[in-house]
C-alpha cells in the first residue's frame, strides 16, 4: 500500500471493508467472525481475511489478543480518529491548507457547515460535536 505523508498507511478496498466490520462492532472480532460478516456480500476465503487482518495489525491499525487458539482483533483508533489522520495526511500535501479546507467546506452539506461553525465557536468542543436535534418549524406569526 502507498502512504501519504509520514503518517499511517492508506487502506486498500478490502482493508477498508474489514476495518468497517471492526469499527461497526463493540469489542473484539476473530478472523472467522469478520469472514462471516464479509460473506453476507461476497465469497471470501478464511486465509484472505486472516492475511488482511494480520497486515492491518502489522500496520498498527488493529490490536490483537490470543484467546485459546485464535486471535481476536480490535481497532487501535476509532473511525473518526482514523479519518482525521487521513485528512491530516492529505493536508500535508497542500501548499495552501486554508484554501484546501475552504474548498472542502464548500462541498459540505449546509447542516454540517452549521455544526462545524458551532464547534469552532463553542467554548465546550465536546458538546458542539454532538448531533443536534432536528429543528422544529417555527410557529406561524400572529397579527
Amino acid at each position: 500500500m502507498s502512504e501519504l505523508g509520514g503518517g499511517g498507511p492508506r487502506l486498500g478496498r478490502l482493508e477498508a471493508t474489514v476495518m468497517d466490520c471492526v469499527w461497526d462492532v463493540e469489542g473484539t472480532l476473530s478472523v472467522r467472525e469478520v469472514m462471516d460478516l464479509l460473506r453476507r456480500d461476497r465469497q471470501i476465503a478464511y486465509t484472505t481475511v486472516m492475511t488482511v487482518m494480520e497486515n492491518l495489525h502489522r500496520k498498527g491499525l488493529l490490536r490483537r489478543e490470543l484467546r485459546g487458539r485464535a486471535y481476536h482483533y480490535r481497532s487501535v483508533r476509532s473511525r473518526e480518529e482514523h479519518t482525521t489522520q487521513v485528512i491530516s495526511q492529505v493536508l500535508a500535501f497542500s501548499r495552501d491548507r486554508t484554501a484546501t479546507l475552504l474548498h472542502f467546506v464548500d462541498q459540505m452539506d449546509p447542516d454540517e457547515v452549521t455544526r462545524l461553525r458551532d464547534a469552532l465557536t463553542s467554548p465546550d468542543p465536546d458538546t458542539a460535536s454532538q448531533p443536534r436535534p432536528p429543528s422544529s418549524p417555527s410557529p406561524p406569526e400572529q397579527d
